[in-house]
């Protein structure tokens, strides 16, 4: 599929990947890797993530995930999905880096951090997050950092070496698209502070299309999802509409809005009108 960008538009660049397309999605809760597949295509992305976790990798038919993504297409990002504390973190990005590296895929550079506080909330422990980070750099990692719209939080996960800072938009799987939208500006301004290509991306709570564009619109660098897809009724039709989404929320940031105001402004000019004579 060809993509279609602004002419002044530029690739994302996240450590030493290039990017045409801002959207990063999922592979999990499909209901076929079948499905999977074919979504994946017509989402446009060019990297899915993958939880490591050996239990993920294999369905219950025994049948591997990795044998439906071309990994020759695809750039993966390991995820340490399912993590509660740093010890277990920093074990499944080495093990997402060696699965990587044995199937010569340029994801094994690379990892989504997720250190999880609690399995009712999914939301990230921001201490946890930040030392599996600090470690993780520290042993040749870039990373992609899951983290709650706290600014502190984000701005100090920028210091200790994250590649990009992902806020939620919303909790995880929730749907409930951006929540907190001055949160997340915040989190622009002190991430992009000195450093506008600092990347910044929305990671969870994406229910629909309209989501990812108010993301992109607010100047986030890309979008990454997995249950909107993946639960929609028709996963195949809004991974495209995904796809369109992001494409028109980046349009829109690098157009830059209108102002808003309180009152009416004509859109036709207001000289020479026609008027009756008093």
């Amino acid at each position: 599929m060809t993509m279609v960008f602004a002419p002044d538009d530029k690739s994302l660049v996240l450590g030493a990947h290039s990017l045409k397309s801002r959207l990063i999605v999922g592979t999990g809760k499909y209901s076929t890797f079948e499905l999977m597949q074919q979504c994946l295509e017509v989402s446009g992305s060019e990297v899915i993530t993958v939880a490591v976790r050996r239990e993920r990798l294999v369905d219950a038919t025994g049948r591997n995930i990795l044998d439906f993504i071309d990994l020759h297409k695809y750039t993966i990002l390991p995820n340490t999905a399912g993590c509660f504390n740093v010890d277990d973190a920093v074990r499944v990005a080495r093990l997402g880096r060696e699965i990587l590296r044995g199937l010569e895929n340029p994801g094994a550079s690379w990892v989504k951090l997720e250190v999880l506080a609690d399995t009712r909330t999914l939301l990230p422990d921001p201490i946890a997050t930040v030392e599996a980070c600090k470690q993780l750099v520290a042993d040749g990692f870039q990373v992609l950092c899951y983290t709650s719209d706290d600014p502190i939080t984000a701005r100090r996960l920028k210091e200790v070496g994250a590649t990009s800072v992902m806020p939620a938009g919303s909790p995880i799987g929730s749907g409930q698209g951006i929540l907190n939208a001055n949160n997340l500006r915040i989190c622009l301004e002190y991430l992009k502070e000195n450093d506008p290509d600092y990347p910044v991306i929305i990671d969870a709570g994406v229910g629909t299309a309209s989501d990812v564009a108010i993301a992109m619109e607010l100047g986030c660098d890309g979008v990454l999802l997995n249950t909107g897809i993946a639960s929609a009724k028709d996963p195949l039709r809004m991974a495209y509409a995904m796809k369109q989404a992001c494409l028109a929320g980046r349009h829109a940031w690098l157009s830059g809005r209108i102002p808003k105001k309180l009152y009416a402004t004509a859109s036709s000019p207001t000289e020479g009108t026609i008027s009756r004579p008093l």
